[in-house]
């Protein structure tokens, strides 16, 4: 399911969880409420996909879509993939993840890349067991500040 500017408060408070176990980054509400408010004001930067159970936000995750030339097509980065704790184990994050997957498709996108935390072996172990192969591409950044 697709999320709404009323999911917002509900998105923050996973993100939260996800930030604090992350190396690179640290939860920061404002920010994370202005990412998430121009994600979804702008459906083609990307959508939010979530989880739902019991009128409750137990899992999200984050398609954002660029081109490739190599591809010469549409593509996809999968951010922010989270699973709330108490729900984990019980199938919340496969049932998302192949959500997601399949959106991709009808988006056009032709591949979807994701970066985990190189020592998070559990999310490495779940994402190649839905299919996703690590990249002899290395990922490098640059952090900018604001302008």
């Amino acid at each position: 399911m697709p999320a709404t500017l009323a999911d917002i408060p509900e998105l923050c408070c996973l993100l939260d969880r996800l930030f604090t176990q992350e190396a690179e980054f640290q939860p920061d509400r404002a920010a994370q409420e202005r990412g998430l408010t121009a994600i979804i004001n702008q459906p083609h930067v990307g959508h939010i996909l979530l989880a739902r159970q019991d009128d409750e936000t137990v899992g999200m995750v984050n398609l954002l879509y660029t081109v490739s030339t190599a591809l010469g097509g549409r593509v996809a980065l999968l951010e922010d993939m989270v699973i709330a704790s108490e729900v984990r184990g019980q199938g919340v994050g496969s049932t998302l993840l192949a959500a997601a997957i399949d959106h991709a498709r009808q988006q056009g996108c032709r591949r979807i890349t994701l970066l985990t935390d190189a020592d998070n072996h559990v999310a490495q172990a779940f994402y190649r067991k839905q299919g996703f192969n690590t990249s002899a591409m290395l990922p490098m950044r640059l952090m900018l500040p604001p302008a």
